[in-house]
C-alpha cells in the first residue's frame, strides 16, 4: 500500500499498547493454550484484517488481543508458573530448534496444571486448522459488484468454444482427446 498525503495515520498514542514480555520457548509452550483462551478475539482481529484489507481499521480489535495475550499469561503466572517454566526450560535447553518432542514429561505436567487450575484442555492436533463458522457480531461486507466491461476493442470478436477455429500446430494437450 502506498501512503500519500491523503491518507490519514494513527497517532503514536492510539499505537501504543503494553506488550507481552515473553520468549519464543515461553510462547511456544503456551501456545496451544493461549489459542484456545483467546479463540473469540483472535478470530474477529482476522476477520477485520480480512475483510478490511486496511491495518488501520482493525487497531482496535489488535489491542483486544494483546489485552487477552496479557491476561491469558498473568493467569498462568499466577496458577501454573513453575511447570510453565519447567517445560518452558525444557523447550529451549533441550534441541536447537526448540522441539516439543523432547519434553512430553513436562508437557503432560504443564498441560494437567492448566487444565485443574485454569479449566483450559489442550486442544487436539489441528484444532486450528479445521474450518469453523464465524460466530461474531462483525456485519457482513459489502459484496463487490462484478466488474463489466464494455465493448470489445475493434477487430476481437466474442468467441464461442464450439466456434473457435483448431490450433494451428495442433493441441498442445494431446493426451486429452
Amino acid at each position: 500500500m502506498v501512503v500519500t498525503n491523503d491518507h490519514e495515520l494513527p497517532t503514536f498514542e492510539e499505537l501504543t499498547v503494553e506488550e507481552v514480555p515473553i520468549s519464543t520457548p515461553g510462547l511456544r509452550a503456551a501456545a496451544h493454550h493461549f489459542g484456545k483462551y483467546c479463540l473469540d478475539v483472535n478470530d474477529e482481529f482476522m476477520m477485520c484484517k480480512q475483510e478490511t484489507n486496511d491495518p488501520r481499521k482493525c487497531l482496535n480489535e489488535g489491542k483486544a488481543v494483546t489485552s487477552c495475550a496479557l491476561e491469558f499469561f498473568r493467569k498462568l503466572k499466577g496458577n501454573c508458573f513453575d511447570e510453565f517454566q519447567i517445560y518452558s526450560n525444557c523447550i529451549d535447553k533441550s534441541s536447537n530448534r526448540l522441539d516439543f518432542e523432547p519434553c512430553r514429561k513436562t508437557q503432560a505436567v504443564y498441560d494437567k496444571c492448566v487444565f485443574e487450575k485454569m479449566g483450559i484442555e489442550r486442544p487436539e492436533h489441528g484444532f486450528f486448522c479445521k474450518a469453523r463458522v464465524y460466530t461474531g457480531n462483525r456485519p457482513k461486507p459489502p459484496v463487490e459488484e462484478q466488474q463489466v466491461f464494455g465493448d470489445l476493442p475493434v477487430g476481437l470478436k466474442d468467441f464461442k468454444e464450439e466456434e473457435r477455429p483448431p490450433a494451428k500446430y495442433g493441441q498442445r494437450n494431446w493426451f486429452i482427446k
